[in-house]
């Protein structure tokens, strides 16, 4: 039987370690069901070692005698200074490496002498040297260093054919590169790289924490005198961060952080996802730039490039995918773990060094976006049915992301949800999945926010909830099998979408919720008639006599157009009980 070898990335916030059994990558956990060992090394109360957790959950009350992001000083003469002695940045890494052989060889069940470990594309010489010291230091022969993007992209395409020229986005805890990458029967080149090996998303935790040493100054309290108050509110500020990507607002809370003239101080302050994202704008500019320049290094222009690969658990910020495919105008592909690829390909570079054949490997994704849909600008009028993704096709499953979204009227005391699956910009050429009434909200003024939250399993079971933010009053469906059940729907919208190409009328004009005119076509337009009716329905009780008299006649009126065929006939009884609708909701 052929001597195994670990696949490892030794990461700046964590580490992983895999390796390839029957053909396949097993990314090996750390702890039951977690496969990610914090890079953390600390010294317990007796003098013993600490690595990954334990490291990390003392950090907090003795930063004094515990290390992390010790990758940022490879390569670099610094001494570390753990307990009373002073070490090398290769042998705090060996320490973490270390722990990540034992890891393997219980696993395994047998010894492990040999790793293929990942750098940065970025890395100097000096900095893969000094991986290649950590490694032999903990007991390891490095049998190849790789770059971490030529990992992530082999966990990516494994057993690939085509040709295909890759941008490599990999934004970790602590480094920055982009590389562009070529890919051709199974081989794997970078033909340029750019980036920063001091920016990550440590800076990003900065930036919260700098927020909130600020709000704690204003209270009359400096936490920048106390190394332990500062620990707190760092881990604090990346909770709140990991919590921002799938959620617009995270409380941050933290009891009994100082005392101020023996009055105890308390943290307690909710940050919302945008304002966040104001705070690493900079970052993110800094990161787009080095994509053009790393382009321009490949003598490559964006329209050569065929896909994104986004690496890194700080490339989950939403704004990050945003703002890459405004510029690049091409879809970010995320569907592997961006934890876990770059390990995942380290494991097959490794794999393929011991003669394994090695599968491409799979994972369980959505190959549909799923949102919800509302009101905003288009071409100067207001307009209902903007649709806003809130999952995103390929992402990984299973998967629960929010929004939030703002009411429009005072004293709103309605909203209705509507879910809808594809990718148009218009939500009314999408697929309608379901839909419900959020009633009884609060009479508070316009902008009341409402959370939008959707979670998606991996049998393909929807749960959608919205729940008014100040008070908690929440609403929500269940739509069963929707990654296995719109075949037949989405071949009826896309055969009206290219019947509507082939029509010579031209396109009938209705009214939204606001009262703008705004060109609809005949799909959309049942659509909408349809949907409207429903509504009307459902909110007929709440009319007065006259008002609900006209609506009897409104809705007959439509009915018999749908039934009819006749479209243009359905313009004027639409935008009438459009109208009384809006009215009635205000």
């Amino acid at each position: 039987m052929a001597e195994k070898i670990i696949g490892i990335d030794l990461g700046t916030t964590n580490s992983e370690v895999a390796v390839v059994e029957n053909g396949q990558v097993t990314v090996i956990d750390i702890t039951p069901g977690h496969p990610i060992l914090p890079s953390f090394v600390g010294l317990a109360d007796d003098g013993s070692i600490l690595v990954g957790e334990p490291a990390k959950n003392q950090y907090v009350l003795y930063p004094e005698r515990t290390i992390k992001s010790i990758k940022r000083q490879m390569g670099s003469t610094d001494r570390v200074q753990l307990g009373d002695a002073t070490y090398s940045p290769q042998e705090i890494s060996a320490i973490i490496l270390r722990q990540l052989k034992s890891i393997a060889e219980a696993h395994l069940g047998e010894p492990v002498y040999k790793a293929v470990i990942t750098v940065p594309a970025y890395f100097s010489d000096a900095q893969r040297q000094a991986t290649r010291e950590a490694g032999e230091i903990a007991g390891l022969e490095v049998m190849r260093i790789i770059n971490e993007p030529t990992a992530a992209a082999l966990s990516y395409e494994a057993n690939h054919q085509d040709h295909k020229k890759v941008l490599v986005y990999d934004l970790g805890g602590g480094t920055f590169d982009v590389s562009v990458v070529g890919i051709q029967d199974n081989v794997v080149e970078v033909l340029a790289s750019h980036g920063n090996n001091h920016l990550g998303g440590d800076d990003f935790d900065a930036r919260i924490v700098a927020h909130l040493v600020e709000h704690l100054k204003t209270q009359g309290a400096d936490p920048t005198t106390s190394r332990k108050a500062l620990a707190r509110i760092t881990r604090a500020a990346e909770i709140a961060k990991i919590a921002l990507s799938d959620q617009p607002y995270a409380r941050i809370e933290e009891e009994y952080l100082l005392d101020k003239a023996g009055t105890p101080v308390h943290l307690s302050l909710e940050l919302a996802r945008h304002d966040y994202e104001a705070m690493i704008h900079g970052y993110i500019d800094e990161t787009l730039e080095a994509v053009h320049i790393a382009l321009k290094g490949a003598n490559l222009t964006v329209s050569d490039i065929d896909e994104v690969l986004l690496v890194g658990g700080a490339t989950r910020t939403p704004i990050i995918t945003e703002r890459l495919e405004a510029d690049l105008s091409l879809t970010v592909r995320a569907e592997v773990n961006p934890d876990l690829c770059v390990a995942t390909g380290a494991a097959i570079q490794a794999g393929m060094l011991a003669g394994e054949s090695v599968r491409a490997v799979l994972v369980d994704i959505t190959p549909y976006t799923f949102g919800t849909s509302a009101l905003s600008d288009r071409n100067g009028f207001a307009y209902p049915y903007t649709y806003v993704p809130i999952i995103h096709k390929n992402t990984p499953i299973p998967v629960t992301k929010s929004e939030v979204f703002y009411t429009v009227i005072d004293h709103q005391a309605v909203v209705e949800v509507d879910v809808y699956q594809g990718e148009d910009a218009d939500a009314l050429n999408n697929i309608a999945l379901g839909q419900f009434i959020v009633e009884n909200l609060s009479k508070a003024p316009a902008g009341n926010p409402l959370v939008i939250q959707f979670s998606l399993d991996v049998n393909g079971i929807m749960n959608v909830t919205a729940r008014e933010k100040n008070t908690g009053l929440e609403k929500s469906i269940r739509i069963d099998n929707v990654l296995t059940s719109f075949a037949e729907g989405e071949l009826e919208t896309a055969r009206s979408r290219v019947n509507a190409l082939f029509t010579s009328e031209p396109p009938l004009l209705t009214k939204s919720t606001a009262g703008a005119p705004v060109p609809t076509t005949e799909h959309q337009l049942t659509v909408q008639a349809k949907a409207l009716v429903e509504k009307a329905e459902r909110l007929i009780d709440h009319a007065v006599a006259d008002d609900r008299e006209e609506m009897i006649n409104l809705i007959e009126a439509i009915n018999d157009a749908l039934i009819a065929g006749d479209l243009k006939a359905l313009a004027e009884p639409v935008a009438a009980l459009s109208d009384i609708l809006f009215y009635l909701e205000s």
